[in-house]
């Protein structure tokens, strides 16, 4: 079966020629192949399109009609085909992203504004979830995942490290004490966070590969960190977070850190992408920008 848009491209050119060997030539064809395109798409219209005889070819009524919805037609080819390239060139379009909440909050959305001002033809659809989102399915350009990745199908690149700590409020510590070594955590009140994680609401690991398995058990579980933060501030009892949350407690003294002789686990954070495609521009500037904003040392680690 002949393709469709070729045959159009074949007929177009057969009529703004007025000649179906001039056409061939034109297009660098077989004088029959050419014949065929025009008569495939006849037998599926249903109508002559041409009228032929040895002098000239006249187009039919049917056929003029034909021409101009074939010229939009492929017209409009051409733009979306030079357009989606020039996609993969130049950052431009909207771009779905996906991001933790707390980090997107602290440190994605605050880099939006400098990023817009390096490519403004590029905006932005802004996602803030910690739940684990489909790029595929819910038709995300690119997500921000903290943590150890699962292997799947995505394309991921490690923007930075993700340093952690258990800290405290000096108010917390002077009336409990300090926790000495990881069995004194069984007396302490450690405040969980409830979403699947290595440092969980009844669990917390140390190592750098998360070895070292602790159960926990405290008066308070959240789904965020921002209100963990909060009721350890307030005194509530210790926390276990990445230091993009509570470096700047930890900077002026509203939580002081503990256990700082037990290797804590060290989540990468990562870019992921669906994979399979070549990603569009926008994407990849993006991804880079992010690269250099957050690495090779963060600023939420600095003077911690």
């Amino acid at each position: 079966m002949l393709d469709r848009v070729t045959s159009m491209q074949v007929f177009v050119r057969v009529a703004t020629l007025g000649s179906f060997s001039a056409a061939a030539r034109a297009l660098d064809l077989s004088q029959t192949m050419v014949t065929k395109h025009v008569v495939a798409l006849e037998e599926r219209l249903g109508i002559k399109l041409l009228h032929r005889s040895t002098r000239k070819l006249v187009l039919t009524e049917g056929g003029r009609s034909y021409l101009a919805a074939c010229e939009r037609i492929l017209a409009e080819i051409e733009e979306a085909e030079a357009s989606t390239s020039l996609d993969r060139i130049e950052p431009r379009g909207t771009l779905r992203l996906n991001v933790p909440l707390t980090f997107g909050f602290r440190q994605v959305v605050p880099a939006l504004a400098e990023f817009s001002k390096l490519y403004p033809a590029v905006s932005f659809d802004l996602g803030l979830a910690d739940r684990y989102v489909d790029l595929i399915e819910e038709g995300w350009d690119l997500a921000i995942r903290i943590g150890r990745l699962k292997d799947s199908s995505l394309v991921a690149r490690r923007l930075a490290e993700c340093r952690t700590a258990v800290c405290a409020a000096p108010s917390y510590l002077a009336e409990h004490g300090t926790p000495r070594n990881l069995d004194d955590l069984s007396h302490h009140n450690c405040l969980g966070y409830t979403l699947p994680s290595a440092i969980g609401a009844n669990r917390w690991t140390f190592g750098t590969e998360g070895e070292t398995v602790v159960p926990v058990q405290g008066n308070l579980r959240a789904n965020n960190g921002d209100a963990l933060l909060a009721a350890a501030v307030a005194g509530q009892g210790l926390i276990y977070q990445p230091t993009f949350i509570v470096g700047d407690s930890l900077r002026d003294g509203s939580l002081v850190p503990v256990l700082t002789g037990y290797p804590t686990y060290q989540p990468g954070i990562h870019a992921v992408l669906p994979s399979g495609r070549q990603a569009p521009a926008k994407v990849r500037v993006f991804v880079e920008f992010l690269a250099r904003r957050f690495g090779p040392e963060p600023d939420w680690d600095k003077a911690i």
